[in-house]
């Protein structure tokens, strides 16, 4: 796995997200990091970039969180910030059929750009949304489950597992082992997971710190 390490236990990874326009990978970003959403949508104009410090036991994580845009018009930029990524986070809307029927696109560009050398993730966004659902949990687990990546049902709206779906991501990218999850939880939250290495954990932290810096272009 790519990682830059300054000192010892402290690690820097970059993340990219890819999906289509509007599924919401801005409003993830922001939830993440700020704990907040936005109701007022503005679309990503080509590439922007935010940087979120993590704790994970006695480790530093750095995560720089690169946000593509969803339209046909900024595509050509996004291999450039697929090619050097640790991570590929692949979101799609649960409302919109589209946009999961986009999934196999964006990756295939993270493995043919990355390879195994990519940890890629899928993201169902609007799970706060269930009564205008078009794809269901089961369905999207079992597509993750059989391409052997995680996945998660998230809401930006709302935050649910938000937060749990980054410490995944940073205990994974570390190699700390995790704890099976309950299965009741992921009846309750909607939450469901398929880890390569079959460890799978409901055990959110908060993270701490963040500071976003703008990195536009066109």
């Amino acid at each position: 796995m790519t990682s830059e390490n300054s000192t010892v236990g402290k690690f820097k990874y970059k993340v990219v997200f890819l999906g289509d326009q509007s599924v919401g990978k801005t409003s993830i970003i922001h939830r993440f990091i700020y704990d907040s959403f936005d109701e007022n949508y503005q679309a990503t104009i080509g590439i922007d970039f935010m940087s979120h410090k993590m704790y994970v036991e006695d480790k530093i994580i750095i995560l720089n969180l690169w946000d593509t845009a969803g339209q046909e018009r900024f595509k050509s930029l996004i291999p450039s910030y697929i090619k050097d990524s640790a991570v590929a986070i692949v979101v799609f809307d649960i409302t919109s059929r589209q946009s999961f029927q986009s999934v196999d696109k964006w990756i295939e560009d993270a493995k043919n750009l990355r390879d195994d050398d990519v940890l890629l993730i899928l993201a169902g966004n609007k799970a706060d949304l269930n009564d205008q659902r078009q794809v269901t949990t089961q369905e999207a687990h079992e597509y993750a489950s059989k391409r052997n990546i995680m996945y998660f049902e998230v809401s930006a709206r709302t935050g649910t597992n938000i937060t749990m779906c980054f410490n995944q991501l940073a205990k994974k990218l570390t190699g700390i082992e995790t704890n099976p999850i309950n299965q009741s939880e992921i009846k309750n939250t909607g939450f469901t997971l398929n880890a390569p290495n079959g460890n799978n954990t409901g055990d959110p932290k908060t993270p701490d710190g963040g500071k976003k810096k703008k990195g536009k272009c066109c």
